[in-house]
């Protein structure tokens, strides 16, 4: 017979260790937490605090070479020891996991229908037509509109907040005790991640489940979660119900997470500065063609007439959820796709240049993508993705010239020299951003687009990247094009905003103005969600 006064969840002094080349190295060390049913319980900490390991010890995912030893009790049970039988029984079923990455997690060559309907059947739900309304049941639950539309849908047809809507879906199928939410929101813009968060929380209210919630955003885990568990370096150093672990906290480690968001403002842009680059009714159509002659019946105005201009040593931020157009636009500005308008760079026209023509240019215009894991060639070394566009643009430099210039490029951003013959897998997250800074500098660019560059990163690696940005253009006179969703990054970036919505600019103008006083509803609205964490009204597209 259940306890019901037991916790749901004890964890008791758990270790994980892995073996690597021939050496043991303990990723969790001596961790112990419980969980009540139908509350939720935050692990916090920096990549490498052993958050992750510790979630997936539960329920045995660890990846090979790991060793697990200490209690993991659910419901009484010993997750750490009990027979495959029992723990496939458990898993999928009465405990379920949602990752941060739903593009990773779901099979891009199965319909949603046919996902969800896989962890249905796989725990005995028997019968088309029953498994086909629960899957409806399901997509309606978590807010995905007009369900039964959807069912043959693929994830790339889904928006990213549908597909997170999805792997909710999947992990609430079989209505578990326990969810573990790894990084469920990271991802995702703030209205959205409001609207999932505010899902999670009437959703565990149905269900009463208890809620297990990886994050490294303490503002979400202050408006949603009950208690907090602080890792580092594998040690829960701080725990406590979250108000009074946020109030005061004891623990040195936790009073510099919660102090290290993103600080300072943005350099005052010189009105004087010349303009480094400008588009005027910029447009970026894709064609909608239907039919046996695949006429153009329509189109989706990805840009639709945005006018800027990002002068030198200024910083122009652009916000607004997915499919937006931010990313879109950026691409056009630097060439990489077709676009209407012209787009004025260093003084002359290059939006009817040639692939060829623009080559000379590329060298003065650089981009810093979102991922630092993906954006680097695991099969090169640092000093070869550095000096990758020195090869390219400047050829006539010996070897030993091209890793001086690489040298103090990775000085310049903070990294040591004597590391750039190490691999990206050798790196944090935060170096490997670093990384990817010094790739964009090394030509000495005049315009930089920094596009997420800071999304996939802990809290006080991003306040260590918007310090390493803010001096760079203070040094070089960087015009930055700044695309987040983070909005407490730009405002410490970005002397100038736009805010876009559906392909269009909704508000434009000073940064500081626009966040004191924002004029339209939509941005109201993205403040809302950023800055008071309240869930924005779902729109149907999130």
């Amino acid at each position: 017979m259940t306890d019901h006064t037991a916790p749901l969840l004890d964890v008791r002094n758990l270790s994980v260790s892995f073996l690597q080349g021939g050496r043991e190295t303990k990723a969790v060390d001596d961790v112990s937490f419980s969980l009540e049913r139908g509350k939720t319980l935050a692990l916090v900490g920096e990549s490498g605090s052993g958050k992750s390991i510790s979630a997936l010890s539960i329920v045995r995912l660890l990846p090979p070479g790991a060793m697990a030893t200490g209690e993991a009790l659910f419901a009484g049970q010993n997750m750490l020891t009990i027979s495959e039988g029992e723990l496939r029984a458990i898993r999928g079923a009465r405990i379920t996991m949602v990752f941060q990455e739903p593009m990773t997690s779901l099979n891009p060559l199965q319909t949603i229908e046919q996902q969800i309907a896989e962890i249905l059947e796989l725990h005995g739900m028997r019968g088309r037509e029953a498994t086909r309304a629960r899957v409806i049941d399901l997509l309606g639950e978590v807010g995905i509109p007009n369900p039964e539309a959807r069912l043959g849908a693929y994830p790339h047809q889904l928006s990213g907040g549908q597909r997170q809507r999805v792997m909710i879906a999947m992990a609430l199928a079989n209505k578990p005790d326990l969810l573990i939410a790894d990084e469920p929101t990271t991802a995702l813009d703030v209205t959205v991640q409001a609207q999932i968060i505010a899902l999670l929380e009437r959703l565990q209210q149905t269900y009463g489940m208890a809620i297990l919630f990886i994050t490294h955003d303490l503002n979400l885990v202050r408006r949603f979660a009950d208690t907090v568990c602080v890792m580092q370096k594998g040690r829960i150093v701080e725990s406590g119900d979250v108000t009074s672990v946020f109030t005061t906290p004891r623990h040195p480690y936790t009073q510099a997470l919660l102090t290290a968001e993103p600080k300072g403002a943005p350099i005052v842009e010189d009105e004087n500065a010349p303009v480094v680059i400008s588009a005027d009714d910029l447009r970026v159509w894709f064609p909608i063609k239907k039919g046996f002659m695949r006429r153009t019946v329509d189109y989706i105005k990805a840009v639709d007439g945005v006018t800027l201009a990002v002068r030198a040593g200024g910083t122009v931020g652009v916000v607004g959820e997915s499919g937006s157009g931010k990313t879109t636009l950026a691409l056009a500005m630097l060439r990489l796709i077709r676009s209407e308008g012209p787009i004025v760079f260093l003084g002359s026209r290059i939006d009817g240049k040639s692939v060829a023509e623009m080559r000379p240019l590329r060298r003065d215009m650089q981009i810093v993508f979102q991922d630092p894991y993906g954006s680097l060639s695991p099969r090169m070394s640092v000093a070869e993705i550095v000096a990758e566009g020195l090869t390219v643009q400047q050829p006539e430099l010996t070897l030993d010239a091209r890793r001086e210039i690489v040298a103090r490029a990775l000085l310049e951003t903070g990294l040591d020299p004597s590391t750039m013959d190490r691999y990206p897998h050798e790196f944090s997250g935060g170096q490997r951003q670093r990384i990817a800074i010094a790739r964009a500098i090394v030509l000495e660019p005049k315009f930089i687009v920094l596009d997420e560059p800071t999304s996939a990163l802990d809290m006080s690696v991003q306040a260590q990247i918007i310090d390493l940005l803010r001096d760079l253009q203070r040094r070089r006179a960087l015009a930055y094009l700044f695309i987040s969703h983070d909005l407490r990054v730009v405002k410490a970036l970005a002397g100038q905003l736009i805010v876009m919505r559906h392909g269009k600019v909704v508000e434009s103008g000073p940064a500081a103005t626009i966040f004191n006083n924002p004029a339209n509803d939509y941005t109201r609205a993205l403040f809302a969600a950023a800055f008071r964490n309240q869930p924005a009204p779902v729109n149907g597209e999130a």
